[in-house]
């Protein structure tokens, strides 16, 4: 059974799924940015350079969008000045400007239109000679652009496939008619980010469970799911004060995933590194020292690594390239196995993904296409005390842990005076320049706050109390109250 937790909050959207009670997935939107992977914009040609190929595009954001230019995409004619609309490939990222294509895709849960061709195109994964004639034959496809019929098509009539194609069709007339008559540069549709891709890409569609606590999120999802035939979704609105996130459990799992250690169930670890150029998971034995025979223990451990690894890729949504430096393999038959397994834990990936054959160095490549940011985009930041160059956790994100947590004691202690915390010394800085925004941001205004600033703090310590045990000490640490 699948089950999707989608928690909205004040600057973050997060979605966490859980299949067979092992969690699966993690998605994480950052509400005060406003580029996602699928959005529309009309834009304007700034700049064309010739020796990488590339045009950049004024979509009105402040970056501007780079666009490769390639024959295959009807766009190596474009000049400066020119007016085009573009879609969001990947976001923006630091000083780079998000990626773009000028082929435009509508996507639905059974269809896509394309802009690329004019063809029926018809998802690999459908084998059936029959059904992909009896597609060829009935689909109803407008005749100036493309249609790519996905794998959940198998799964409703060839109607519901061409309601959802018109309709689909609708969408992208309205989107040319916007672009044709605004005067200014600017989106012209917006895809829906995380939420919609998850409904539209990830809900399997028996034994589902959904859980949301945004009226509008139940809203939205509900009159999705009465489309979609298919569909059989158990769908639920949180409504206690405690976040959802917090109440299922999974806050604590979510930290974890910037955690660059991960423990193995055989005693052995991962060590996941991200560099400039690309991720590094690095494999130990550890404490798997129960055989004498080595060759048996790096069996065990690599067998166990190549699972963990592959799902620690998706949960943290890992992309680009990445390499697995596993302990010394030399039998062909292991690499084998060891290669299937990765192959298998991305059966289920909506992201492409391919893994290469071991090297002679005893290291796997993998390429996983960039589909929205990586877990650590979103959960850290830099570090000001050491010039950038290390990690931390994101502030804001810290504080809507802070204020969770503050709301959940105070709906049990309604009479609570006090709060201790225990912070990081590197988060000294953002907390006194406004330690008044700091404490509402928190939900302590009620109280009065006593801060005690210190080295490596893992994450962050509260403690509540009628009376401190020495407030003389204490006052020390009071900022506020």
């Amino acid at each position: 059974m699948k089950k999707i937790f989608i928690e909205r909050c004040t600057d973050f959207l997060k979605v966490a799924v859980e299949e067979d009670d092992e969690f699966k997935e993690c998605f994480i939107e950052d509400e005060r940015e406003e580029i996602y992977s699928g959005q529309i914009y009309k834009g304007v040609v700034k700049n064309i350079v010739p020796a990488i190929k590339c045009a950049f595009v004024d979509i009105g954001k402040g970056k501007n969008g780079y666009l490769y230019m390639d024959s295959k995409f009807n766009n190596v004619n474009i000049k400066k000045g020119d007016e085009m609309l573009v879609e969001i490939v990947k976001e923006s990222i630091g000083s780079k400007g998000p990626k773009v294509s000028n082929a435009i895709t509508i996507p639905g849960r059974y269809s896509v239109i394309i802009t690329l061709n004019k063809d029926i195109n018809i998802s690999k994964k459908i084998s059936d000679v029959n059904y992909i004639k009896e597609l060829k034959q009935n689909i109803k496809k407008p005749s100036d652009v493309g249609v790519m019929i996905r794998t959940n098509a198998k799964n409703v009539s060839i109607e519901d496939i061409n309601h959802e194609i018109e309709n689909l069709y609708k969408i992208y007339v309205d989107i040319r008619k916007k672009a044709e008559y605004s005067s200014k540069v600017g989106i012209v549709y917006n895809a829906g980010g995380t939420l919609e891709r998850i409904m539209r890409d990830n809900a399997d569609v028996k034994n589902l469970s959904v859980v949301v606590n945004d009226k509008k999120d139940f809203d939205s999802i509900e009159k999705y799911i009465s489309t979609k035939n298919d569909m059989e979704c158990n769908l639920k609105l949180h409504e206690n004060k405690i976040s959802l996130m917090e109440y299922y459990g999974f806050e604590k799992e979510i930290i974890k995933l910037i955690d660059r250690k991960v423990m193995l169930k055989c005693g052995g670890y991962l060590v996941i590194d991200n560099t400039e150029a690309m991720y590094v998971i690095d494999v130990n034995s550890g404490k798997n020292i129960k055989n004498s025979n080595l060759a048996k223990t790096a069996f065990l451990t690599n067998i166990e690594a190549a699972r963990e690894a592959a799902r620690q890729i998706i949960l943290r949504n890992l992309s680009g390239i990445i390499v697995i430096d596993f302990i010394d393999v030399s039998d062909d038959n292991l690499k084998t196995k060891i290669i299937n397994i990765l192959k298998e834990g991305f059966l289920d990936d909506k992201n492409k993904t391919i893994v290469y054959p071991f090297t002679e160095l005893n290291i796997v490549q993998i390429a996983r296409r960039r589909r929205g940011k990586s877990i650590y985009d979103y959960l850290e930041e830099k570090c000001d005390s050491c010039l950038g160059s290390g990690r931390k956790l994101n502030f804001e994100y810290m504080k809507n842990l802070m204020r969770n947590k503050i709301i959940r004691f105070l709906e049990e202690h309604e009479k609570a005076k006090n709060i201790y915390i225990q912070i990081d010394k590197r988060y000294k800085n953002k907390i006194s320049l406004d330690v008044k925004g700091f404490v509402n941001d928190i939900g302590a205004n009620k109280l009065s706050v006593y801060i005690e600033y210190k080295d490596n703090v893992d994450v962050f310590k509260m403690n509540f109390g009628e009376l401190l045990s020495d407030m003389e000490k204490m006052q020390q640490y009071k900022i506020y109250g």
